[in-house]
């Protein structure tokens, strides 16, 4: 029985291995250059060693799937054999220090397949991953959750589940790196930044259109330092791929301008896997993507090459034929010692590269103190001292602008006190005005450079600044492009705000207020969109002193992602607005009776607050008594002192009036069950801004008639 079931599998192996398309190495470009330290000489061990290393990745994510009940054992026992030469030989890192800012960066894209990088981390020495941990996989307050959590577990890079994604944030990674080490690199010391950034991705990303967005790009630039590899098993939820998805995903990457290798046997040819990796790292002027084909369940002789063993359990009979085909002596969650003593390796192994990065950076310091002192500065994640003082100072007397015209004073105020600003837009860099004006392109060859150009690709360019918020040098990542189109990117913006990534999301044309365009890209329901959203800060200044407010809580909440919506029209800045208010969440903007309590309080936010302004001079003609509030941030007033949020809001005032051209929903808060919002809840119009103003009802007669009507 042993012997048919090792045949069943070894002829799925063959199989698999004929139906692989036949996809030739690419030949090395005639320019490419080869690093003399690209190949580092690994201990190999004997095939059985090897053999027993990467079954032991198998099984740990075998009795972990089937203790939880619920998982994805199919991935990692077709990757183990990737995860083994990867961890155990391929890769620098440093179990014992996963913060080490020099360490190669790996994202599993395919995060489904967690229980293959918790092995991973496990057997190489993190103590963040015990056996109990594992032991707990998918369980409340583990270690050990479905996808991989940066913020849950160390080890992890990113947060990763959304198909697609995590090659977009290994792309992300990779620029950090490249930035980096053009910056702080010199050819006469030891290299400061100098790693590699790679990534196991599946059929499932490479089916997701954001895979390809960011795959072009890193192809665009050059991305040398970043090594891909596609997990080649043909099967997704439904089946074999064959019913969905039979394009030449090889032809696809060189046409995207990555260097393609073919792994025909990812299931036993270590060696293959080995050179593979090798002759990418010779490969210096372009990403490269392995395609390895594997056998998804290996080993398991009913289930394996099936969507059956994708996500669920292979369970107990399953399990236990797995073990006798694969000769696994062993009992649940049992790793032998001589598995253990091979993995041991990567801690002394890992601690050896560090100290000797750390000489190398006492070397570079004694040549080059004053930039090793701005590498530390960068790389440590604080901010530079008094960086407040480059924002600028302004005055109601400060002519009206559109507050993305004052969104572009700011990043060019703050370019030169944050060295770790870097970002770009999404082929709207003339309508979103997010160029820096001292810096050049990121581009092939110019590394050091800080605006990216993503061209039209916001939801690639959302999920790559996620990679570069968390690759962990001090890097303050930005994108940009209409607030309309944020619903391209929508997935990686709700992946900043889970995974704690603090980029700044510049959302220009706000509102209706764009005019002609019409309403395919008028946003109305946006800003509720993203107040809905946890841990996330909506912010919609009004004028040039809230923007200022707005970029310095953006800067300073690096573990939350900020949403800043931008107007295209002109406002005033108003008297009373400032940006220690916008700190605050909302603030009195001016009040008609300091001596006693209002009869009524209007709100705004953005460029409607000059309605509110002006309706309140309005009213206090009338002889009301008229308190105005700007609201730029709902989540930053939620998080003010009850006793600061009734002062601004006197629960006893219940006559109030919110205008936003937007949606109605989620005011209700605010305003109460007898106050009235002045917006829009239906889509918008393609006429001039003050036509829809009007057309819409969102004018200060209109605040006006609804305060007037409280009385």
């Amino acid at each position: 029985m042993q012997t048919t079931m090792q045949n069943k599998a070894s002829g799925r192996v063959g199989v698999a291995a004929k139906q692989a398309r036949s996809v030739p190495m690419a030949p090395a470009r005639r320019a490419c250059v080869v690093r003399a330290q690209a190949v580092a000489a690994p201990a190999v061990q004997s095939k059985e060693q090897v053999d027993r290393c990467v079954n032991a990745i198998r099984f740990i994510a075998i009795d972990a799937v089937n203790k939880s009940k619920s998982g994805h054992p199919g991935m990692p026992m077709g990757c183990a054999p990737m995860g083994y030469v990867l961890w155990k030989e391929a890769m620098k890192y440093n179990p014992k220090n996963p913060d080490w800012i020099n360490r190669d960066r790996f994202v599993l894209s395919a995060g489904h397949g967690s229980m293959f990088q918790y092995a991973m981390l496990h057997l190489a020495g993190y103590d963040s991953v015990s056996m109990d941990d594992i032991k707990s996989f998918r369980q409340w307050d583990s270690k050990t959750p479905g996808h991989p959590e940066n913020f849950i577990t160390k080890g992890i890079e990113v947060t990763t589940g959304p198909l697609g994604t995590g090659i977009c944030n290994a792309v992300g990674m990779a620029v950090a790196e490249a930035n980096l080490a053009a910056r702080f690199n010199k050819p006469d010391a030891p290299k400061l930044i100098d790693h590699y950034t790679y990534c196991i991705l599946g059929d499932g990303c490479m089916m997701e259109g954001v895979s390809n967005e960011a795959s072009s790009l890193a192809g665009h630039w050059g991305l040398g330092k970043l090594i891909a590899l596609y997990d080649d098993n043909k099967i997704s939820i439904d089946g074999h791929t064959e019913i969905s998805f039979t394009e030449d995903v090889a032809a696809r990457y060189e046409a995207l301008g990555w260097h393609v290798i073919t792994v025909k046997d990812g299931n036993n040819d270590y060696d293959a896997l080995r050179k593979a990796i090798a002759d990418a790292k010779k490969v210096t002027d372009k990403p490269t993507l392995l395609k390895v084909s594997t056998l998804i369940g290996y080993g398991s002789p009913n289930k394996a090459d099936s969507h059956d063993v994708h996500g669920a359990p292979l369970g107990a009979e399953e399990t236990a034929a797995t073990r006798k085909n694969l000769k696994w002596e062993f009992g649940e969650f049992e790793v032998p010692k001589d598995v253990k003593d091979v993995f041991a390796e990567c801690v002394t192994k890992g601690a050896s590269e560090e100290a000797e990065w750390k000489k190398g950076c006492e070397a570079y310091k004694a040549k080059y103190p004053k930039e090793y002192a701005e590498f530390e500065d960068l790389t440590s994640g604080k901010l530079p001292a008094n960086w407040e003082e480059s924002l600028p100072k302004l005055t109601p007397e400060d002519k009206p602008l559109a507050t993305r015209q004052w969104s572009q004073t700011m990043l060019n105020t703050l370019a030169p006190a944050l060295p770790g600003l870097i970002g770009g837009s999404a082929d709207l860099a003339p309508s979103n005005l997010t160029l820096m004006k001292m810096f050049g392109d990121f581009q092939k060859g110019q590394y050091a450079e800080r605006n990216l150009r993503f061209g039209v690709r916001e939801h690639g360019m959302g999920a790559i600044c996620n990679g570069i918020a968390l690759y962990g040098a001090g890097l303050i990542p930005y994108c940009a492009t209409f607030f309309i189109f944020s619903d391209y990117m929508r997935g990686a913006m709700r992946v900043s705000a889970l995974s704690q990534a603090g980029v700044i999301y510049i959302m220009t044309h706000d509102s209706i207020g764009l005019g002609e365009d019409g309403p395919t890209h008028q946003p109305v329901e946006h800003l509720a969109s993203f107040r809905a959203m946890p841990d996330i800060m909506m912010f919609r200044p009004a004028g040039g002193m809230e923007t200022v407010g707005a970029y310095k809580q953006a800067v300073l909440h690096r573990t939350l992602p900020s949403v800043i919506a931008l107007s295209r029209q002109n406002m005033p800045n108003l008297p009373g607005t400032s940006a220690e208010g916008v700190a605050k969440g909302a603030y009195v903007v001016s009040c008609g009776c300091p001596a006693g309590k209002p009869d009524v309080i209007l709100m705004g936010t953005g460029s409607e607050l000059e309605l509110a302004a002006a309706a309140a001079v309005t009213l206090t003609a009338a002889g009301m008594k008229v308190r105005v509030v700007s609201m730029p941030c709902f989540e930053l007033f939620e998080k003010q002192s009850m006793e600061y949020k009734k002062s601004v809001l006197p629960p006893s005032i219940t006559k109030r009036v919110s205008v936003e051209a937007a949606s109605s929903f989620g005011w209700g808060k605010y305003i109460g069950l007898e106050g009235v919002h002045i917006g829009i809840d239906s889509f918008g119009a393609s006429a001039p801004a003050p036509t829809l103003y009007k057309e819409f009802g969102i004018t200060t007669e209109a605040v006006v008639a609804a305060a007037m009507a409280m009385k």
